[in-house]
């Protein structure tokens, strides 16, 4: 029975594919394009020289083309999520989907190939003869039993990595968190009781990789639709006859008696509460049928305190995502040109996934979760998707696998310059941005939107509302702003209020109140602040103000200086705070950049270019990056104009009172940008050793200026302005954001709310 949250899913789900350039991914130019010279090199008559070369030496095509960072995604469509044999083409979408997660978590590119073709020979062949462009092979969503032979075929028949992730993935990630689970059991593998539930691809390969971890065969019953794979079972196809066990056991619910491991890989609640109270002690429970487990989290711990649980959800601890692994065993594979993926890699990854999990969980990693500190244990059995040490721990090993296992023909010889090449390859920017986001819902504000009649604003407000970031308020005329919604078929179910109208009259007088009892003492009257309630930015302030709300966002349509009046007439400054300013975060390749002041204070003096860095550190730490505070002016460490002596007093202020803070100037930017120049030139600077984050401008048309040129240039994602030293979070969007940009600032207040909550 499809509810009214699948259906606005089905809407947003196909206006995202919809919208804008067509599909997921694109390919895009990596040298130069720009003259007539370059266009001969690229094509004719240049290119004959690498053809010729290539000719020669095979081997040569990894260093002359993109094949050695390429792979194919490859589907039949007859095996596809949980829509089964959907066919070629509508596997396409799915198969962009995996080329995207290559991308962005490995930096590996990706063809998506979807083969008309359901015949395996005929398939394996097709696969054969386009093999030369790439450098491995991704199987994705083959039906069993074909996919076995598929795999097993062109594993054997190809000198490039193939694996099939259906399988192989489920397998890698389950493995490492069972063996972490054993671990806090205090069961070692070869003594425990396994019941596999499911007989497909994903089971079989897991079974076999647990075998190979240690299990023993004997102790380990499969089930299918069917009931326990037993020797009076006749109806088995060649793939489930290696998991026969000579038993009398029938059903699921037998075979779980007495059981230490139960592995689910079939559909949703076949496992009962009596079921699981059937187990051993300190059971463990991989439920990982999806979208809905074999038995709930809720339900499993609520039944059995001493379980140690998995599924395949993010909404609960230890979620078995095949993310942790593929890109990271194919970045490795590709990285020495592995001839194949082997077992021995495979155990590799394993082994580097268990072992992460137990090492101290990094900050940022830390704060976008909510468990608290996660740390090794029954609710910490797997790293976290978001943790950016997986390129490095997972990717070296595999490597190293293959090297040691003899099928890697380019081996690294320096393993920390490998690991800086890993780290460089990251773009930190959607990582950060998706971190904050899932930080945001793990306790979601109430936000205030104003300008609610506008698109932009109302479509945002829907997408901060259904992924859970925030609990919009919408402000304007309802009229419209529901005229809007059904135009552009927007469900969002929450609070429009309408300042202007009669029915908010007692609210406005209630909130006038307020203002008066705030600013009466300065010239204000009742019939002025009932008068000024009737203004959005006033009233959505005031909610904030009275406890109303969270946070209030406003701006989209009117200047910034206009915003800013009511905000502080209603909510004032912070303690401490002459002047509030405003910071800008800008995502470029090498990381987020923070830059300050670019909105409010025209020329600032010394102390307030101090208080800016210091308000600047308190967010940017509160976003969980450590701040490196560069103090910009146009010379270095030189002090002869009015300017750079200025940003000097406020260095000496800042290491006056505040000697940890990791701050220094009057600095060039290209000098605080470039950690080895600064080393070099300036090694007494407090920023040696690594570039700044964070560029404290030296007054408002420098700062506003370079961030715009910036983003220009390099087509930057900004985040921001972030209103920095008011009293409770309000933020002002610049006039004519896009919808990303609304719902990146609503996720920078409901996180500034928050840390005040802290």
């Amino acid at each position: 029975m499809k509810t009214e949250k699948d259906d606005k899913l089905r809407i947003d789900a196909l206006k995202y594919h919809e919208s804008g350039r067509k599909g997921k991914i694109e390919v895009i130019p990596t040298k130069s394009h720009d003259t007539q010279r370059d266009l001969a090199l690229a094509y004719s008559p240049g290119v004959a020289e690498p053809c010729l070369e290539i000719e020669k030496n095979p081997n040569d095509a990894y260093r002359y083309t993109a094949k050695g960072n390429l792979v194919a995604v490859i589907s039949n469509g007859t095996a596809v999520l949980g829509l089964g044999d959907i066919g070629p083409l509508a596997s396409k979408p799915v198969m962009e989907g995996k080329g995207l997660l290559f991308k962005i978590f490995a930096d590996i590119d990706v063809f998506d190939i979807e083969i008309d073709e359901k015949d395996p020979e005929k398939f394996i062949q097709t696969v054969k003869a386009i093999s030369p462009t790439f450098g491995g092979i991704n199987l994705e969503d083959i039906k069993a039993p074909e996919a076995f032979e598929i795999e097993r075929r062109l594993k054997e028949e190809l000198d490039i990595p193939v694996m099939h992730d259906d399988q192989h993935g489920t397998a890698i990630i389950s493995a490492a968190a069972l063996l972490n689970a054993l671990e806090l059991a205090g069961k070692k593998i070869e003594d425990v009781s396994f019941v596999v539930n499911g007989a497909g691809a994903a089971a079989i390969a897991c079974t076999k990789i647990y075998v190979a971890l240690g299990a023993n065969p004997d102790k380990i019953l499969m089930c299918d639709s069917k009931g326990v794979i037993n020797h009076h079972r006749i109806d088995l196809n060649d793939e489930k006859l290696p998991f026969v066990r000579q038993t009398e056991l029938k059903t699921l619910e037998d075979a779980m008696k007495n059981s230490d491991v139960f592995i689910g890989l079939s559909k949703a609640d076949v496992v009962s509460p009596e079921m699981l109270l059937s187990m051993n002690e300190n059971p463990i429970v991989f439920a990982m049928a999806n979208p809905n487990p074999e038995i709930t989290y809720d339900l499993a711990v609520q039944t059995r305190p001493d379980v140690i649980m998995a599924t395949g959800r993010s909404d609960y601890p230890n979620q078995v995502n095949n993310v942790l692994g593929f890109p990271f065993i194919f970045r490795g594979a590709l990285d020495v040109q592995a001839s194949k993926i082997n077992e021995a890699m495979k155990i590799a990854a394993v082994h580097a996934l268990a072992e992460l999990a137990k090492e101290p969980v990094p900050e940022i990693v830390q704060m976008a979760y909510k468990i608290g500190n996660l740390s090794f244990g029954r609710e910490y059995i797997i790293p976290k998707p978001f943790d950016g040490r997986l390129i490095t721990k997972v990717s070296m090993a595999v490597a190293k696998a293959a090297m040691e296992s003899g099928v890697a023909r380019k081996p690294v010889h320096n393993w920390s310059v490998y690991e800086e090449e890993l780290l460089n390859r990251m773009s930190s920017d959607q990582k950060l941005i998706r971190m904050l986001h899932n930080r945001a819902k793990q306790d979601p504000k109430t936000i205030v939107f104003s300008n609610a009649a506008e698109y932009n604003v109302l479509k945002a407000a829907q997408i901060v509302h259904d992924e859970g970031i925030g609990k919009p308020i919408l402000l304007g005329n309802k009229e419209k702003v529901e005229e809007i919604k059904r135009e552009f078929d927007i469900h969002l179910d929450v609070p429009i209020i309408d300042p202007k109208s009669k029915e908010s009259e007692e609210h406005v007088a209630r909130l006038a109140e307020l203002l008066w009892a705030k600013r009466q003492r300065k010239g204000m009257t009742l019939y002025n602040a009932k008068r000024f309630l009737t203004n959005r930015d006033y009233f959505g302030s005031m909610m904030v103000e009275a406890g109303e709300a969270d946070a209030f966002l406003t701006g989209s349509t009117r200047s910034y200086a206009s915003s800013l009046k009511p905000v502080l007439e209603t909510i004032g400054s912070a303690p401490g705070v002459s002047k509030v300013a405003g910071l800008m975060m800008v995502m470029t390749k090498k990381g987020p950049l923070f830059f300050a002041d670019t909105t409010i204070n025209d020329n600032p003096t010394a102390k307030e270019l101090a208080k800016i860095a210091r308000m600047t550190e308190y967010v940017v730490r509160g976003i969980g990056i450590r701040p490196r505070v560069a103090m910009l002016s146009f010379e270095n460490f030189a002090a002869r104009t009015e300017t750079s002596k200025k940003v000097s007093e406020a260095v000496a202020l800042l290491h006056r009172s505040h000697p940890n803070m990791i701050v220094d100037g009057e600095i060039q930017p290209d000098f605080a940008l470039n950690e080895e120049l600064i080393t070099k030139t300036f090694p007494f600077s407090k920023l040696n050793g690594k570039r700044a984050n964070v560029l404290i401008f030296p007054n408002l048309a420098s700062g506003n200026l370079s961030y715009k040129i910036l983003r220009g240039i390099e087509n930057s994602q900004v985040i921001g302005p972030i209103l920095m030293g008011v009293n409770k979070p309000v933020h002002i969007l610049q006039m004519r954001s896009t919808i990303e940009e609304i719902v990146n600032l609503a996720t920078i207040a409901v996180l500034d709310a928050q840390q005040r909550q802290k």
